[in-house]
């Protein structure tokens, strides 16, 4: 999954760099944490939570196929 959500955001900030990706995972669900430059915060929030939604949105399809609970926490 983490290579999902990398696919995903890479493209929408500035510094791919600084991307930071860490998946933390307990019996019946995965959190992914994402860290991001400051500056690019707002481009993976987006207006409203929109594209934060977006990406939680796709990951909960996917995790369905592994039969795991998957949560974003995007972390500043």
């Amino acid at each position: 999954m983490k290579e999902l959500v990398k696919a995903i955001v890479e493209p929408l900030v500035d510094h791919q760099g600084e991307i930071d990706i860490r998946e933390v995972e307990n019996e019946s669900s995965t959190v992914i944490e994402l860290r991001v430059n400051e500056a690019d915060l707002g481009k993976v929030i987006g207006k409203q939570g929109r594209t934060a939604k977006a990406i939680r949105t796709i990951l909960n399809a996917a995790s369905v196929r592994k039969g795991k609970r998957i949560t974003l926490e995007i972390v500043d």
